[in-house]
Parts: structure tokens; sequence; C-alpha cells
């Protein structure tokens, strides 16, 4: 009955029958007990009444929506509180299509009846297995989990896989694509160039592939730094080299400049390769072409050197940079047991997130301590630990993040991002403490060789899955998206969740604890006793 009182909320709103509107009468009270015990049911059965109303041309049904959204306004989850608006619904992408993204609907996409062209790998690979369009990766996957309040709201309804479907949005032969990377140099840029042409020429026939050169100030100021036409033959050997064909640039950007530009060079297709922040100018300029109902279909690939991009399982780019980190590690290493009390320091990667600096330690495995910034920590159980560890086997590595101890460098001391060198204070730190026993240290900063190398092979691998699904992603007409893995799986989402934040270290996830296993770190130093970072 309580379901039947939740459906025929709908129904009634539809315009059913008198007797529909009876039964109606009699259900609403169990109605209301369903909605306020399932506020999920609730929603869905909103959902799909809408959803159902505007494939038939009936008007909407009020009633329902109304009733889905006062029961699922706020769930409770544990000690976070799921908004039910649609923008942190990474599922709700009816407002990123381009067949729907005007008309203020909202939930999944019916590919197979708004896609009208065939995808020509159909044809070209006849026996290819293409994805149900609606095929979603759960976010939450763990039963009776010890961390359900952590986990993120916007996944719990599931995620778009983002892969090649049998029917797609855009006509290949109408198609001027463009790719645009911005922020700072990262290994596997030049691979996602690569991959992105290659796939666009050799899988859908798209002839005009435009790589803009400096980030967006190249797309602002097309005259200064003119767009090189990409072909297979030009980018043949660039995952070669490290770096960036196209001079990723920083700032720049002017979404209605930005798009006059795109328009006069007919473009109707543009990936954008970076960071939170390229990603939420990516989102603007969404914003803008739809405001101006422009088809334009943008799709970002998200990097980060330090792994800190919201919900996805990694950034491209992140394992050549561990791999790079273990080296020198390594260095450091050799340097400390080369000598009487000796302790290396390498300072690694790491603004807000100490990714690098753990997965390091944890391929390694012969770190001894990992300052993160997500751990605050105090210099006297540093060097209680340094003592410790020398006591026992006459030498020490430490591993830090650029962002950690913060507190412990004067402001004078801090660049252009508001960053100290801890690295440096941390040497002089331990040179002082050990310099009556005979102890030094040997500090190492690796800085740029670590993100301006070649890709590793695995890494590689990865950015090709990344390549290919974006330009999936942008043929089946979705817009201001990002592409990226959950539970190992391309998914594509909202670029605005992408956007509105970082990602950090749980001091409570597994790998955190193993690494203070791995590293045999005190109880003092782990963080295990403290709140979590919120994500910012």
């Amino acid at each position: 009955r309580a379901l039947a009182g939740v459906l025929l909320l709908g129904q009634c709103e539809f315009g059913g029958s008198d007797d529909e509107a009876t039964l109606l009468d009699s259900s609403r009270d169990d109605a209301a007990a369903a909605a306020a015990a399932v506020p999920a049911m609730a929603a869905r059965f909103g959902a799909y009444g809408a959803r159902l109303a505007s494939q038939h041309g009936l008007r909407f049904p009020l009633g329902a929506i109304a009733a889905a959204g006062s029961a699922c306004a706020v769930t409770s989850m544990g000690d976070r509180a799921s908004c039910a608006e649609v923008s942190f619904d990474a599922s709700n992408l009816r407002p990123h299509h381009l067949s729907s993204w005007r008309d203020g609907t909202t939930g999944l996409v019916a590919e197979r009846r708004v896609n009208k062209v065939t995808n020509p790998m159909s044809k070209g690979l006849p026996g290819m297995n293409f994805l149900n369009p609606d095929e979603l990766v759960q976010g939450h996957i763990i039963m009776n989990d010890s961390k359900a309040s952590s986990r993120e709201p916007a996944l719990k309804k599931g995620c778009v896989r983002a892969n090649a479907c049998k029917d797609i949005w855009w006509e290949p032969k109408e198609v001027k694509a463009a790719i645009v990377t911005c922020g700072g140099v990262c290994p596997g840029l030049n691979s996602i160039i690569r991959e992105i042409t290659n796939c666009l020429y050799n899988q859908y026939g798209v002839q005009k592939v435009w790589g803009i050169q400096g980030g967006y100030s190249g797309l602002t100021m097309l005259e200064e730094d003119p767009p090189i036409e990409l072909t297979p033959d030009v980018v043949r050997e660039i995952h070669m080299k490290g770096g960036s064909m196209l001079k990723a640039g920083r700032g720049g950007f002017d979404a209605e400049r930005i798009l006059d530009n795109l328009q006069k060079m007919g473009i109707n297709m543009i990936f954008t390769v970076g960071g939170a922040g390229t990603q939420q100018a990516s989102y603007m300029l969404f914003e803008a072409a739809r405001s101006r109902g422009v088809p334009l279909s943008i799709v970002g690939v998200p990097k980060s050197i330090d792994n800190d991009i919201l919900y996805f399982d990694r950034t491209f780019g992140f394992d050549t940079a561990v791999a790079q980190a273990s080296d020198v590690i390594l260095n450091g290493w050799v340097e400390a047991t080369s000598c009487t009390k000796g302790v290396g320091i390498v300072k690694l990667f790491g603004r807000d997130a100490g990714f690098v600096a753990m997965n390091a330690a944890l391929a390694s495995t012969i770190v001894d301590l990992v300052l993160i910034p997500e751990v605050k920590f105090s210099m006297e159980d540093v060097m209680r630990h340094v003592d410790a560890t020398l006591a026992r086997k006459d030498f020490m590595v430490i591993a830090v993040a650029e962002g950690a101890g913060q507190e412990y460098v004067s402001a004078g001391q801090k660049d252009a991002r508001g960053l100290g060198d801890i690295g440096v204070e941390l040497r002089d730190q331990v040179n002082k403490h050990l310099k009556p026993v005979g102890g030094r240290s040997f500090y190492i900063d690796p800085s740029y060789m670590i993100r301006s190398c070649p890709i590793r092979p695995n890494d590689h691998i990865y950015c090709s899955r990344l390549a290919f699904d974006a330009v999936h992603t942008a043929m089946r007409g979705y817009t201001g998206v990002c592409v990226g893995p959950i539970h190992n799986v391309i998914v594509l989402m909202p670029s605005n969740l992408i956007a509105r934040g970082r990602r950090h270290i749980s001091v409570h996830s597994s790998s955190w604890q193993s690494c203070v296993q791995s590293c045999n770190m005190p109880n003092s130093l782990s963080g295990l006793g403290q709140k979590a970072v919120k994500t910012k």
C-alpha cells in the first residue's frame, strides 16, 4: 500500500481517472509514511514520473516531484547531510547532454532515443562490444561499511560509464575539435594529446583537430600563439617526451572571448586537460555556451601530480611521479646508510595532500617517517623518533610533502604559492639536533625532476584509457563533464563536482594506516588520533 500510494501521487498529476484519485485519497497516509521512511524510493518515483511525462508529452507530475523532493530534501548519512539538489548527484546528466542541456530536465539521458547517429566503429569493427548507455558504476560498494559516514553522497546513485556506445550524438564529419592543456607540467600530458588525436582521427574519422598553445590564454588570444593542427603524424612520437607539446599555461581565462574564438574557428568539441581550477573554468565555459545556445561538447581530463582530484581513484602521471620519487628516496637511503647517524630527507610534491610522499614510501619500503599536510606534528616528536630510529639501526630516511609543517616556516620565507620550505627547515632542525652526537642529514629536493620526466608504460596505458573515453563521451553528446576512474572503471561526472574542492588523505584510510605500519611510525606522528582533514 505504501508503494501504491507514492506511485499514485504521480499518476494523479498525469491526469489519471476519478477512481485513481479516490484511491489516492485513501493512500495518502501510507504514501507519507513511505516517503518519510524511504526517501530514496520517493526520489526515484519522482524522477521516473518526470521522465515519463516528458517522454509522452504530458504535463510534469508536480505532485510526485514535490513529494519526492520533500522526502529526500535532507537525508541523514551518519555525520553528513546529503543534499538532494541535483547539482550534487553525479548521475544527473540531462543538464550535461546537448539534447536536454537547456530544457531544465534532470536525471539520466535516454541516449538510445536522442542520439541518432550510428557510431562509425560499428562498421569498422563490427565485432566490437558497445556499452549500454545507462550502465552505472556504483560509488558505494561496501556493505556494512565502517566508513559509511565519510562516503561522498554525490556518488550514491552511481556514475555513468564513459566508453563507446553504438548510438552517438555528433556526426563525425561535422566535428572540429580542440585540445588545451592548462596549469603546470605533469607526466602524461603528451600521451593524452596523442591518444585524443588518434582516437578522433582513426576511430571517428574527424579530420580537424587543433592544439591550443599556452593554456586558456591561447584560446583567449589566438593571434599571439596560433593553434597547431594535430594529426596522427604530428603526435606520433610525442609520448616519448616529458612536458606538453602545447605549452601548458596558467591564467588567461575569459569565457566570452574564448567562446567567440571557438565559434570563429568552427570548433564544436573541446578537451580541457588540467586540475580543479581548469575544470572550474571549463564549467564556466559550459555555462556560457549553454546561455548562448552554442552547441559545444566540453570534456575535461583532470590533471594533478598531487593526485588530489575529488572522487576519482587517481590522476594520470601520478604513478610516474611516485616511481620517480621512489628512485630519489633510494638515493637518500644510500646517503644515510653511508655514514654514522645519517638521516636522508627527501622533499616531494604535495601542497595540500601527501599522496606522492605516502605512496613513494609504500613503494620503496625504506622510509622511517612520512610527514604530510593532513597530519599535524611537533618537532619534539620528530626528534624523538629520529633518536629512537638511529639507536636501533644507525640511519633513517624521512619523506616530507612540501605542504607539511607549514607552521614551522616563517612568513618571510614563503614563496608565491604561500609555501615555506619545510624541507630546508627540517634539515636544519635535524642537523642542529644531531650535531652534538656526530650525526647529520642529507637533504634532497628533486622538485621538477618528478614532473618533467617521460611517462612510465603503465601510466601511458592509463592515459590512453582516459583519452579514448574522453572522446567517446564527447561524441555521445555530453558537455561540461570530466572523465576519470571510480573503482578502476572510467566514468563521466559533471565538472562542477570535480572543481568544488580537493581530495585529502584520510588518516583512517587503509593506505595511510599501511604507510604508518610500513614505516614503523610512532602513534604521536601517525595522526590516527586527530580528526580527518575535510575537503576544501
